[in-house]
C-alpha cells in the first residue's frame, strides 16, 4: 500500500489536539478519513489503538496507530518528507522547533487553564502568569512572519489554538491575556495563522465552540464547588 493510503484519523471535533493533526495532514495533502470520537463513550478503535492514554488524537497508518499529537505531527512529517516540510532541516532549528512545542504544552495549556478554572483574586494572578509566558511563547518568533520562517510549520500548528482559545477565554471569564499593546507581534501571528486557508478550513464554528467550552467551564466551576 502506497503511503498516503489507509490513512484515518481518531479525533474529536473540539480538541485543539486532533485540530493540530488535521493541520499537518492537510498542509501536506495527505488525504485521510476523520473519525470523530464520543469521548463520553470510547470506542474500540480507540481503545485499540491506544490503549495506554486512551486518548484522541491517534494517527492509524496502513493499519499501524501512532498516538499523542506531536508524535504524530513528527512521525507525518518524516513518511511524507517530500511534501511541505513542517520541521526545519537544520538540526540546530529542529531542536528549537521542538523546544517551542514542548513549551506550548508543558507551560502555554497549563497557564490557560488556570486562568479559566480560577476565581477572584487567584485568577487575576493566574492571568498575569499566562501573560508572561504567552510573552515568552512571542519571542520565539524573532522577528519571522511565522516560527517555521517564512512558511507555517511545526510549532506554528502545535500553537495556533492558542488565538482561538484566548477569545473564547476572555468571552467567558471576561479576562483578556493577550492584546495588541503588549504582545503586537503575537497578535499578528495569530490572524496571519488562523486566517491562512488550510488552518481556516479546519477551525470548528466558533459559535459551536464556544457553546461547547461554556459547557465545560460550568462544569469545571460545579465541580471546584
Amino acid at each position: 500500500m502506497a503511503a498516503g493510503e489507509g490513512v484515518k484519523l481518531i479525533g474529536y471535533w473540539a480538541s485543539p489536539y486532533a485540530l493540530r493533526v488535521e493541520w499537518a495532514l492537510k498542509l501536506k495533502g495527505i488525504e485521510y478519513e476523520y473519525i470523530d470520537e464520543d469521548l463520553s463513550n470510547k470506542s474500540a478503535l480507540l481503545l485499540q489503538c491506544n490503549p495506554v492514554h486512551k486518548k484522541i488524537p491517534v494517527l492509524v497508518h496502513d493499519g499501524k496507530p501512532v498516538a499523542e499529537s506531536l508524535v504524530i505531527i513528527e512521525y507525518v512529517d518524516e513518511v511524507w518528507k517530500e511534501k511541505y516540510p513542517l520541521l526545519p532541516r537544520d538540526p540546530c532549528e529542529r531542536a528549537k522547533a521542538r523546544f517551542w512545542a514542548k513549551f506550548t504544552d508543558e507551560k502555554c495549556v497549563p497557564a490557560l487553564m488556570a486562568t479559566f478554572t480560577k476565581q477572584g483574586e487567584e485568577q487575576e494572578k493566574s492571568a498575569k502568569e499566562a501573560q508572561e509566558i504567552l510573552k515568552t511563547l512571542e519571542s520565539g518568533l524573532e522577528g519571522k512572519p511565522f516560527f517555521g520562517g517564512e512558511i507555517i510549520g511545526f510549532v506554528d500548528i502545535s500553537a495556533a489554538w492558542i488565538g482561538l482559545w484566548v477569545k473564547i477565554n476572555e468571552d467567558i471569564v471576561n479576562i483578556k491575556l493577550v492584546d495588541e499593546k503588549t504582545m503586537p507581534k503575537l497578535c499578528v501571528w495569530f490572524q496571519h495563522v488562523l486566517e491562512n486557508p488550510i488552518i481556516k478550513e479546519c477551525l470548528p464554528p466558533r459559535e459551536k465552540l464556544l457553546e461547547h467550552i461554556k459547557g465545560f467551564h460550568k462544569r469545571l466551576m460545579a465541580a471546584s464547588t
